[in-house]
């Protein structure tokens, strides 16, 4: 479903993102982790088609992401960090435009607002705008819209950023409940997170890949202890420079 080769971005003479490759299936759950700056985020936008890489591609359930973007992005739900959307705007007009979007039309539209609607819970606060939500409420309607038109492939960066523990074991239980039939990449740096959804992880720093294990190999590695492991593996390997477009 998801099939990586040589992607990297680089900014002047600054690579963030350095030659990686790796395929996906579905039903695997992908933590892609590593410290902060590591190019977790700017290969989550190259996937996606929001950054043009420097060199390599992405290849979307059999769509090119450069030579086919449109299909490519059709076969995905994408929650960027931080979640934007449109803060005049309520959560039931933005998930309406966002299923114009997606060209959701008639019975179809009306069953996938009301399924994402009652998924996330957001119920409460449809009609109010969308910058007074807090930042839990916020992060709902943002996955709201990546789920919306039920797609193949989900890309989510930080996805219970900003949720109290009981709304990230709901999010997590959805994750779960969504896997069987897609591919879900998460890329965070919550290891807790790792541990209770993904059925694999990947580590980088420096844009470039450590690891490549299961979570439950990874922690072996540790004597229990995933934590341990990452700091280990990514010690010598310390973050980039920030990440930018500029």
């Amino acid at each position: 479903m998801l099939q990586i080769q040589g992607l990297t971005k680089r900014y002047g003479r600054h690579t963030v993102v350095d030659n990686l490759s790796f395929d996906c299936h579905a039903g695997e759950v992908l933590g892609f982790l590593g410290p902060n700056g590591a190019g977790k985020s700017t290969t989550m936008k190259m996937v996606t088609g929001f950054v043009a890489p420097s060199g390599g591609t992405a290849n979307i359930c059999g769509h090119d992401i450069q030579q086919d973007t449109l299909a490519a992005q059709r076969c995905i739900g994408y929650l960027p960090e931080g979640a934007p959307s449109y803060a005049e705007m309520t959560p039931a007009q933005f998930l309406g435009f966002i299923a114009d979007v997606r060209g959701l039309t008639g019975t179809q539209r009306r069953s996938r607002l009301d399924r994402v609607i009652e998924l996330l819970h957001l119920a409460p606060v449809l009609n109010q705008t969308i910058d007074t939500l807090s930042k839990g409420f916020k992060r709902r309607v943002g996955l709201a819209q990546a789920i919306l038109h039920d797609p193949q492939v989900l890309v989510l960066d930080e996805p219970t950023d900003g949720l109290d523990p009981n709304q990230k074991h709901e999010v997590r239980e959805l994750i779960r409940s969504m896997s069987e039939e897609k591919l879900i990449v998460i890329s965070t740096h919550i290891l807790e997170e790792v541990e209770a959804v993904c059925t694999r992880a990947i580590i980088i720093a420096d844009g470039r890949i450590l690891v490549d294990d299961t979570p439950e190999q990874l922690a072996a590695q540790g004597n229990g202890d995933l934590d341990a492991v990452f700091r280990r593996v990514t010690q010598g390997n310390g973050a980039a420079e920030p990440e930018s477009e500029t």
